[in-house]
């Protein structure tokens, strides 16, 4: 079971799917031991990268199993939100039965003020049980709902089950601060912050108090390091390995595209066979490619588990 002091890194990981939009199950294990090699700590399924929202329910269940089965115990966090709560109490009740760590739910972008966004957490809970470990996800880029640090505060304080905030606002390096002085003041309970936003801020993150990563940058294994480091106090070796990834991790943050480069990138690492995303999506053009591999290249120079 996750819990509200587990820190490290957890990959996002991407879906793996067939030229065709089928899934590719052989390419479930590979990318599942390329991240336990990379160094993560657990893993994070069907998640906006797992394009949860183009699988059958069938599908995201063949998923969940899978993964946790490859998993040997390591954590498994597992994506449940959906349109419906029905849809959310049975995937959440069938990855724990399997053997998740914890559920993240996100709000859905109908929720507008304070009181509706908190009243929906409270009502998702009632649904798939108070015993469940759940991630908050807080990712206004994509869910457009803002959440303001006192409503997190009031979902954490009000929902014993809320064990971590997967922390993706923009800016939102004052909100972590704002989250950790009121653990501070006692007013506030504990729970681990890991953060996403592509590691776009990481380091700056891990200054301000976070736990680690929950992203999907095609290389976790800098996001390892500069967890560690910075955990560690060692601020300055953390801040110049990241300022060696940041202009490839720079292009894997641009909207539309963004998850074409990562699985691009995944593909020529050998942790999935085909950088297909299921239909709709964007394909790389030949520039798009040459644009990655320079950067690719660059990088090898600095940091030699870049070349490939």
């Amino acid at each position: 079971m996750l819990s509200p002091d587990t820190k490290g890194v957890f990959a996002i990981a991407p879906t793996p799917f067939l030229p065709d939009g089928s899934l590719d199950t052989a390419s479930v294990d590979r990318m599942t031991d390329f991240y336990w090699e990379a160094g993560s700590d657990g893993l994070t399924i069907l998640g906006i990268m797992g394009e949860a929202q183009k699988l059958e329910p069938e599908e995201s269940l063949q998923i969940v199993r899978q993964v946790i089965a490859r998993a040997g115990g390591r954590p498994i966090i597992v994506g449940v939100s959906a349109p419906g709560f029905a849809a959310m109490r049975r995937l959440a009740g069938e990855a724990m039965a399997v053997g998740a760590a914890a559920v993240m739910i996100a709000p859905p972008s109908t929720m507008r003020t304070d009181d509706q966004i908190v009243g929906y957490y409270a009502q998702a809970i009632a649904q798939i049980g108070s015993d469940i470990p759940f991630v908050l996800q807080d990712h206004p880029q994509a869910t457009l709902v803002q959440m303001t640090p006192g409503v997190i505060k009031r979902i954490i304080n009000d929902n014993p089950s809320c064990v971590m905030l997967k922390h993706e606002d923009w800016p939102g390096l004052d909100k972590i601060t704002a989250l950790r002085d009121w653990e501070r003041d006692g007013s506030l309970r504990h729970v681990s912050i890991l953060c996403g936003n592509g590691a776009l801020f990481l380091e700056l993150e891990m200054q301000r108090g976070a736990d680690g990563a929950m992203t999907g940058y095609a290389f976790p294994e800098m996001l390892r390091d500069v967890v560690d480091m910075s955990l560690a106090g060692d601020l300055d070796a953390a801040q110049d390995l990241f300022d060696a990834h940041l202009p490839l991790l720079r292009y894997e943050q641009q909207p539309v595209i963004s998850l074409s480069v990562r699985k691009y990138v995944l593909q020529k690492r050998g942790a999935i066979a085909h950088d297909a995303l299921r239909a709709p999506g964007p394909k790389l053009t030949a520039p798009t490619k040459a644009d990655v591999e320079r950067l690719l290249a660059r990088l090898a120079r600095t940091d030699k588990r870049a070349a490939l």
